[in-house]
Protein backbone atom coordinates (compact mmCIF):
# COMPACT_ATOMS: atom_id res chain seq x y z
CA UNK A 1 0.00 0.00 0.00
CA UNK A 2 1.27 3.10 -1.06
CA UNK A 3 0.44 6.00 1.39
CA UNK A 4 1.19 9.17 -1.00
CA UNK A 5 -1.10 7.53 -3.77
CA UNK A 6 -4.01 7.09 -1.43
CA UNK A 7 -3.21 10.63 -0.47
CA UNK A 8 -2.84 11.67 -4.48
CA UNK A 9 -6.09 9.77 -5.16
CA UNK A 10 -7.96 12.50 -3.03
CA UNK A 11 -6.00 15.54 -3.34
CA UNK A 12 -4.89 14.91 -7.58
CA UNK A 13 -4.27 18.44 -7.84
CA UNK A 14 -1.06 20.51 -5.94
CA UNK A 15 -2.90 22.78 -3.94
CA UNK A 16 -2.42 24.98 -0.84
CA UNK A 17 -4.70 22.54 0.94
CA UNK A 18 -3.10 19.41 0.04
CA UNK A 19 0.39 21.00 1.04
CA UNK A 20 -0.76 21.94 4.32
CA UNK A 21 -2.19 18.38 4.73
CA UNK A 22 1.19 16.72 3.51
CA UNK A 23 3.10 19.10 6.06
CA UNK A 24 0.91 18.44 9.25
CA UNK A 25 0.51 14.93 8.36
CA UNK A 26 4.71 14.53 8.36
CA UNK A 27 4.83 16.37 11.38
CA UNK A 28 2.54 13.99 13.25
CA UNK A 29 3.85 11.14 12.03
CA UNK A 30 7.27 12.19 13.02
CA UNK A 31 6.32 13.47 16.44
CA UNK A 32 4.29 9.75 17.18
CA UNK A 33 7.73 7.98 16.52
CA UNK A 34 9.44 10.26 18.75
CA UNK A 35 7.19 9.30 21.49
CA UNK A 36 7.20 5.93 20.53
CA UNK A 37 11.01 5.94 20.37
CA UNK A 38 10.94 7.29 24.14
CA UNK A 39 12.36 4.68 26.83
CA UNK A 40 9.12 5.23 28.74
CA UNK A 41 7.63 3.18 25.79
CA UNK A 42 9.71 0.84 25.99
CA UNK A 43 6.72 -1.83 27.60
CA UNK A 44 4.32 -0.63 24.71
CA UNK A 45 6.26 -0.83 21.08
CA UNK A 46 6.08 -4.88 20.85
CA UNK A 47 2.57 -3.88 21.33
CA UNK A 48 2.36 -1.78 18.53
CA UNK A 49 2.24 -2.08 14.74
CA UNK A 50 4.39 0.49 13.85
CA UNK A 51 3.83 0.52 10.02
CA UNK A 52 -0.13 1.16 11.20
CA UNK A 53 1.59 3.98 13.19
CA UNK A 54 3.18 5.94 10.41
CA UNK A 55 0.66 5.34 7.37
CA UNK A 56 -1.67 5.66 10.44
CA UNK A 57 -0.48 9.27 11.08
CA UNK A 58 0.55 10.50 7.31
CA UNK A 59 -3.18 9.54 6.40
CA UNK A 60 -5.52 10.53 10.00
CA UNK A 61 -6.07 14.13 8.30
CA UNK A 62 -7.45 12.84 4.57
CA UNK A 63 -11.19 13.94 4.82
CA UNK A 64 -10.40 18.13 5.47
CA UNK A 65 -11.18 18.85 1.99
CA UNK A 66 -14.27 17.75 2.40
CA UNK A 67 -15.05 20.63 5.13
CA UNK A 68 -15.31 24.61 4.54
CA UNK A 69 -11.86 25.94 6.47
CA UNK A 70 -10.77 28.97 4.30
CA UNK A 71 -8.19 29.19 7.45
CA UNK A 72 -6.51 26.05 5.72
CA UNK A 73 -7.28 26.65 2.86
CA UNK A 74 -10.55 24.10 2.60
CA UNK A 75 -13.23 24.89 0.41
CA UNK A 76 -15.59 22.15 1.00
CA UNK A 77 -19.23 22.06 2.70
CA UNK A 78 -18.90 19.70 5.86
CA UNK A 79 -18.05 21.27 8.82
CA UNK A 80 -14.21 20.70 10.17
CA UNK A 81 -15.00 18.83 13.19
CA UNK A 82 -16.76 16.17 10.71
CA UNK A 83 -13.31 15.96 8.73
CA UNK A 84 -12.46 12.56 10.65
CA UNK A 85 -16.14 10.95 10.01
CA UNK A 86 -15.27 11.41 6.48
CA UNK A 87 -11.89 10.54 6.14
CA UNK A 88 -12.93 7.29 7.45
CA UNK A 89 -15.70 6.48 4.89
CA UNK A 90 -13.02 7.96 2.33
CA UNK A 91 -10.64 5.47 3.64
CA UNK A 92 -13.42 2.55 3.39
CA UNK A 93 -14.45 3.07 0.49
CA UNK A 94 -11.09 3.47 -1.31
CA UNK A 95 -10.50 -0.30 0.70
CA UNK A 96 -13.32 -1.52 -0.89
CA UNK A 97 -12.72 0.13 -4.70
CA UNK A 98 -8.64 -1.32 -4.26
CA UNK A 99 -9.78 -4.62 -2.23
CA UNK A 100 -7.66 -2.94 0.84
CA UNK A 101 -8.63 -3.44 4.32
CA UNK A 102 -8.35 -0.23 5.58
CA UNK A 103 -10.86 -0.26 8.89
CA UNK A 104 -7.79 0.54 11.30
CA UNK A 105 -6.51 3.56 9.22
CA UNK A 106 -10.35 4.51 9.12
CA UNK A 107 -10.57 3.94 12.73
CA UNK A 108 -7.51 6.58 13.33
CA UNK A 109 -9.18 9.23 11.32
CA UNK A 110 -12.70 8.98 13.36
CA UNK A 111 -10.67 8.57 16.96
CA UNK A 112 -8.20 11.12 16.71
CA UNK A 113 -10.14 14.64 17.70
CA UNK A 114 -9.58 17.31 20.13
CA UNK A 115 -8.71 13.60 22.91
CA UNK A 116 -11.19 11.84 21.76
CA UNK A 117 -15.49 12.69 21.50
CA UNK A 118 -17.79 10.75 24.05
CA UNK A 119 -21.75 9.91 22.56
CA UNK A 120 -22.29 12.65 25.84
CA UNK A 121 -20.59 15.31 24.42
CA UNK A 122 -21.84 14.52 20.95
CA UNK A 123 -25.40 14.71 22.56
CA UNK A 124 -24.99 18.02 24.93
CA UNK A 125 -22.97 19.85 22.44
CA UNK A 126 -25.01 19.02 19.34
CA UNK A 127 -22.44 17.75 17.21
CA UNK A 128 -22.87 17.22 13.85
CA UNK A 129 -21.17 13.98 13.70
CA UNK A 130 -23.42 10.31 13.86
CA UNK A 131 -24.03 9.33 17.79
CA UNK A 132 -21.51 6.78 19.15
CA UNK A 133 -18.05 6.60 21.26
CA UNK A 134 -15.10 7.96 18.98
CA UNK A 135 -12.28 7.86 21.99
CA UNK A 136 -8.99 6.45 20.64
CA UNK A 137 -9.00 2.56 21.81
CA UNK A 138 -6.01 0.99 20.31
CA UNK A 139 -2.48 2.20 20.93
CA UNK A 140 -1.82 3.04 17.73
CA UNK A 141 -5.30 5.42 17.73
CA UNK A 142 -4.10 6.56 21.12
CA UNK A 143 -0.75 7.40 20.23
CA UNK A 144 -1.91 9.36 16.63
CA UNK A 145 -4.52 10.98 18.79
CA UNK A 146 -1.67 12.03 20.92
CA UNK A 147 0.91 13.54 18.37
CA UNK A 148 -1.84 15.53 16.60
CA UNK A 149 -2.04 17.68 19.64
CA UNK A 150 1.13 19.37 18.97
CA UNK A 151 0.29 20.81 15.56
CA UNK A 152 -2.23 23.14 14.09
CA UNK A 153 -2.89 22.83 10.39
CA UNK A 154 -3.12 26.81 10.71
CA UNK A 155 -0.84 29.54 11.80
CA UNK A 156 2.77 29.01 12.03
CA UNK A 157 2.47 25.21 11.94
CA UNK A 158 5.41 25.17 14.79
CA UNK A 159 5.03 22.71 17.73
CA UNK A 160 2.87 23.63 20.43
CA UNK A 161 3.85 23.07 24.24
CA UNK A 162 2.00 20.69 26.40
CA UNK A 163 0.67 24.35 28.51
CA UNK A 164 -0.60 25.57 25.29
CA UNK A 165 -2.19 22.42 23.98
CA UNK A 166 -3.71 22.07 27.77
CA UNK A 167 -5.08 25.40 27.98
CA UNK A 168 -6.62 25.13 24.60
CA UNK A 169 -8.40 21.52 25.55
CA UNK A 170 -9.83 23.02 28.63
CA UNK A 171 -12.17 25.49 26.90
CA UNK A 172 -13.85 22.09 25.90
CA UNK A 173 -14.25 20.62 29.55
CA UNK A 174 -12.59 18.91 32.17
CA UNK A 175 -13.10 15.15 30.72
CA UNK A 176 -11.14 16.34 27.53
CA UNK A 177 -8.44 17.41 29.44
CA UNK A 178 -8.22 14.66 31.76
CA UNK A 179 -8.17 12.03 28.31
CA UNK A 180 -5.37 14.24 26.80
CA UNK A 181 -3.64 13.82 30.57
CA UNK A 182 -4.33 10.13 30.65
CA UNK A 183 -2.89 9.77 26.78
CA UNK A 184 0.78 11.97 28.02
CA UNK A 185 0.53 9.45 31.27
CA UNK A 186 0.22 6.62 29.33
CA UNK A 187 2.97 7.40 26.54
CA UNK A 188 5.57 9.11 29.22
CA UNK A 189 5.19 12.66 27.42
CA UNK A 190 5.99 15.50 29.64
CA UNK A 191 8.03 12.97 31.92
CA UNK A 192 11.51 12.59 31.89
CA UNK A 193 13.09 9.18 34.11
CA UNK A 194 15.05 8.94 36.31
CA UNK A 195 14.24 12.19 37.73
CA UNK A 196 10.18 12.39 37.51
CA UNK A 197 8.73 10.32 40.70
CA UNK A 198 5.49 12.22 39.31
CA UNK A 199 5.83 9.71 36.98
CA UNK A 200 6.22 6.97 38.57
CA UNK A 201 3.47 7.44 40.96
CA UNK A 202 1.33 7.88 38.36
CA UNK A 203 1.97 4.66 36.83
CA UNK A 204 2.18 2.48 39.84
CA UNK A 205 -0.18 4.00 42.07
CA UNK A 206 1.23 2.01 45.48
CA UNK A 207 4.84 2.70 45.17
CA UNK A 208 7.00 3.53 48.01
CA UNK A 209 9.58 6.31 47.62
CA UNK A 210 11.94 6.50 50.13
CA UNK A 211 14.02 9.53 49.36
CA UNK A 212 17.16 9.03 51.96
CA UNK A 213 18.70 11.98 50.87
CA UNK A 214 16.61 13.91 52.56
CA UNK A 215 15.28 11.37 55.51
CA UNK A 216 18.72 11.15 56.67
CA UNK A 217 18.06 7.79 56.53
CA UNK A 218 21.56 7.12 54.53
CA UNK A 219 25.12 6.60 54.65
CA UNK A 220 25.53 10.04 55.90
CA UNK A 221 22.98 9.79 58.92
CA UNK A 222 21.99 13.13 57.74
CA UNK A 223 19.53 15.11 55.38
CA UNK A 224 22.20 15.69 52.39
CA UNK A 225 22.91 19.42 52.16
CA UNK A 226 20.99 21.06 49.79
CA UNK A 227 17.37 19.17 50.02
CA UNK A 228 15.13 21.08 52.08
CA UNK A 229 11.85 19.39 51.21
CA UNK A 230 11.06 15.60 50.10
CA UNK A 231 10.74 16.14 46.38
CA UNK A 232 13.47 15.55 43.51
Amino acid sequence: MNILEIIEHFYPEDTECRRILLKHSIQVRDKALEIYSNPLCAGLREQMNLKLLTEGAMLHDIGINQCNAPGICCTGKSEYITHGIIGGKMLRRYGAEHQIDMEAYARICERHTGAGITEAEIRTQKLPIPKGNYLPETLEEKLICLADKFYSKSGDMEEKSLARIRKSLSKFGKDTLERFDSLCRQFGVGYHLPYDFEYLKNLIPDIQIDLRYFNGNNFMGRCAEGYSAETP
